[in-house]
């Protein structure tokens, strides 16, 4: 548990916050990027299988870069982080993606996913991440707006 939650203060910059006392199994809580992560302490943590290789579509969870990929690489490979380097591409925009497993084997993604329109299953109008400047993709934002 202390391994995993060192992972997440000092590569993911979370902070570990005060959890409920009344629970009865170990934990702990930790907050940044206006969400929550909870960690479990397993009743036999040496039963559970570790991840080591790299499937990029393994379950992950994202979160968005707000730096230069290439910086999130440099850093993540200084601390002697595996890590795998994608890039998906959709109507002309590029995504960046680099994927890496914390201390337990769940997978990770840092990308900038946030440069894809945001376009709802059920309808409803093409948005952006706010920020993303708008008027710096009217041409691939026009193409997305012509398939739904």
């Amino acid at each position: 548990m202390k391994e995993t939650v060192a992972f997440y203060e000092k590569v993911l910059e979370f902070i570990s916050i005060v959890r409920p006392g009344s629970f009865d199994f170990g934990g702990a809580w930790l907050f940044g990027h206006g969400i929550g992560i909870h960690l479990l302490l397993a009743e036999d943590p040496e039963k559970i299988p570790r991840k080591n290789e790299i499937n990029t579509k393994d379950k992950h969870i994202s979160f968005q870069c707000d730096e230069s990929m290439d910086a999130v690489e440099k850093y993540l490979k200084d601390m002697k982080i595996g890590l795998k380097r994608a890039m998906v591409e959709e109507n002309g925009i590029q995504v960046d993606q680099l994927f890496f497993h914390d201390p337990d084997g769940f997978m990770i993604e840092i990308c900038n996913c946030d440069s894809l329109p945001v376009i709802p299953l059920a309808g409803g109008m093409v948005t952006l991440c706010p920020r993303l400047n708008f008027e710096s993709m009217p041409q691939q934002i026009d193409q997305v707006a012509k398939q739904i």
